[in-house]
């Protein structure tokens, strides 16, 4: 290890928290998609998947690629895509053989103006599961919703048991909806879960952590 300036060590020797990113650091970084529910009758499963891995499949973010990945292990060609534009820590938006398909986060299918009320008892229970569910709207409406999990990393237990015994508080910071983030804290033992954070947002989040006097390691 290499440390450019011995205050670094000093610093460290007075840090009381440590804050770990989620997704790759505590977890494998390579979900896979494990649910789908279409709503309504006018497409089928395989229709919806279809659609929804189209628009994907332009993403490289690794939600994205989890369901295109998911598509193909169920023999889906995901369709072309013609049109494309993706909000980070949102989700996007294509034309897909024609139709308008929108995919993302809750927070994404709010700012466009699309209730997922009706859903809300099926999400409760896939990230009280510490799954992340992925909303998918066609042509405007609802049409279907997507579970995708990444597995915790070997070890990362272990990581978090060494730090308390360190006397160190230990956090997560992910984008994750607030019960998935909080199941996955439950399993590895992490004392506070930062929650929803956009990617732009994180080194603020950190900054207000040390402004309340905690001494953090990011």
């Amino acid at each position: 290890v290499l440390f450019r300036q011995g205050t670094a060590l000093e610093s460290l020797a007075r840090v009381d928290t440590v804050v770990l990113d989620k997704t790759g650091t505590l977890t494998e970084g390579r979900p896979r998609m494990i649910d789908l529910q279409v709503l309504g009758e006018e497409l089928t499963e395989a229709e919806a998947l279809r659609l929804v891995a189209g628009a994907e499949s332009l993403s490289e973010h690794p939600i994205a690629q989890a369901i295109t990945a998911g598509a193909r292990e169920r023999g889906l060609a995901p369709a072309k895509a013609e049109y494309f534009r993706a909000e980070p820590g949102y989700g996007l938006e294509a034309r897909v053989d024609g139709r308008l398909v929108q995919v993302g986060a809750a927070r994404y299918l709010e700012r466009i103006g699309i209730d997922t009320a009706s859903v809300q008892a099926r999400i409760d229970r896939w990230t009280g599961a510490a799954k992340t569910p992925v909303y998918a709207a066609i042509d405007g409406r609802l049409a279907a919703i997507l579970a995708v999990a990444d597995p915790v990393k070997a070890g990362s237990r272990a990581a978090v048991e060494q730090l308390h015994r360190l006397g160190l508080r230990v956090a997560m910071l992910t984008g994750d909806e607030q019960r998935t983030a909080e199941a996955i804290a439950r399993e590895l033992g992490i004392d506070d879960v930062i929650a929803k954070v956009l990617p732009d947002q994180k080194a603020a989040r950190i900054r207000a952590l040390q402004d309340s006097g905690q001494r953090v390691a990011f």
